[in-house]
């Protein structure tokens, strides 16, 4: 009996200090993996925030691109039919977009559908007001209807889409 307490004696003590110790290395290995994870983000955000920031100016050149007063002044030549010029513009679109399409990995789901939506509504636009003038009507008499139609607008989706990109850049930084 005196045997097993002068083992208790030895083995409880030594039980506690082992336990200490082994809370002492887990928490210093965790402590070590979490400054190792935050050298891997701070590395990553270095590489990563130029490309996202890249992003972000390719979007707005994008939505600046695809204005209607940009577009139609870019795009505009007197020889087009109104069908002609109705074609162009909507090629022009679908290829900036397409061009420009992977830059949604760097943004907010929000802010990449208000972009895609101003695009869409863009379409509409050209399309009904392709509508709206006559048969035989030339690119000139389209780009005045599309004009006015973005003229009437109260909200241009164009410029809302690139105010919320821009705040979301502000956000970042």
């Amino acid at each position: 009996m005196d045997a097993v307490i002068e083992f208790g004696k030895i083995l409880i003590p030594a039980s506690v200090v082992l336990y200490a110790v082994y809370l002492v290395v887990r928490a210093m290995i965790a402590k070590e993996i979490e400054l190792k994870r935050l050298e891997i983000r701070g590395r990553s955000l270095e590489t990563i925030l130029p490309v996202r920031m890249q992003a972000y100016e390719r979007m707005i050149l994008f939505l600046e691109r695809i204005s209607p007063q940009n577009l139609l002044v870019r795009l505009n030549n007197p020889a087009y039919s109104s069908k002609d010029f109705q074609k162009v513009l909507l090629d022009e679109i679908r290829n900036e977009y397409n061009h420009n399409v992977s830059q949604q990995v760097y943004m907010s789901e929000e802010v990449w559908n208000m972009i895609k939506n101003a695009k869409e509504d863009l379409i509409i636009q050209i399309n009904e007001a392709a509508s709206a003038v006559k048969e035989d009507a030339t690119g000139i008499d389209l780009a005045r209807q599309i004009f006015q139609a973005d003229l009437d607008k109260k909200v241009e989706p164009i410029t809302h889409a690139i105010s919320e990109l821009k705040k979301e850049i502000q956000q970042t930084f």
